[in-house]
């Protein structure tokens, strides 16, 4: 079942075409990896695809809905959910904390509800409270609930971005660059995290520039170039592509080795 499609999507600013006649089926359960060049239109694509953006013109489809120019939060509703290449957790609230924020579009209490703490109110905050558990339990990040988002490894406040997420009931998720500015041994630690959130029903689409992630995460891979699609294939079919080649050529890319790791010129 195709859970994510678009249809010769385009973004245009003014004279710059950002997004050009990008087709993309994403089958549901899932990992779809994007990749390109800086500058690529790769989070443009994204942004379009959620509801940040507008389409200049095309489609974009989800879970057999014309979603196209749809606002954020309404998309969102529906089960497509991201996060982004910088993150956004709250520093100075715990993880349960943060992780309760992403209810805000599940509940129905107002700021007068709020003020009166009525029965709306604590049938809301009760439902945030076992969820947001429930959440963490399934995540494997119980054991960290109170501790302060500031306090944590960067590696693990993607994790909880990750988990704020969770509050959505998403069908799908995408993520943009999520091992950016990671070392290695956070990078693994979340390529493991990705796969067990797959396992677990989760449909996933992700932009990355490292390499090593890509190619061992993904089942299909779209890669992107000056704001088109230049090829679309299995981790090993692009690794060997030779357009795929070329395009990251410009950015001093030489090959990518069998690994999935990079190699440049000197």
């Amino acid at each position: 079942m195709i859970l994510l499609e678009s249809k010769a999507l385009c973004r245009y600013f003014g004279g710059l075409k950002a997004v050009e006649q990008i087709n993309m089926q994403v089958e549901q359960g899932s990992i779809f990896g994007i990749i390109g060049p800086n500058g690529a239109g790769k989070t443009t694509f994204f942004n379009v695809c959620s509801g940040n953006y507008s389409a200049t013109s095309g489609e974009v489809w989800f879970d057999g809905r014309n979603i196209t120019n749809k606002k954020p939060e309404d998309v969102a509703k529906l089960g497509l959910a991201r996060t982004f290449q910088n993150l956004k957790l709250f520093s100075y609230m715990t993880v349960a904390e943060n992780v309760a924020v992403g209810f805000h579009l599940r509940t129905k209490t107002n700021l007068i509800d709020a003020v009166l703490r009525n029965k709306r109110y604590r049938e809301d905050e009760s439902f945030i409270e076992e969820k947001t558990a429930e959440i963490l339990e399934r995540l494997e990040l119980s054991k960290l609930k109170n501790e302060m988002a500031r306090n944590l490894s960067y590696g693990m406040q993607r994790k909880v971005e990750i988990a704020r997420t969770m509050a959505l009931e998403p069908k799908i998720l995408l993520l943009d660059e999520p091992a950016a500015g990671m070392n290695p041994l956070e990078t693994q630690n979340l390529l493991a995290f990705v796969k067990m959130l797959n396992r677990q029903g989760y449909t996933i689409v992700v932009i990355e520039h490292d390499m090593k992630f890509i190619m061992n995460i993904c089942d299909n891979i779209l890669v992107m170039s000056h704001g088109k699609k230049i090829f679309e294939g299995k981790p090993e079919e692009v690794r060997n592509n030779e357009e795929v080649k070329e395009a990251y050529l410009g950015k001093g890319l030489n090959f990518i080795r069998q690994d999935g790791e990079e190699a440049y010129h000197a």
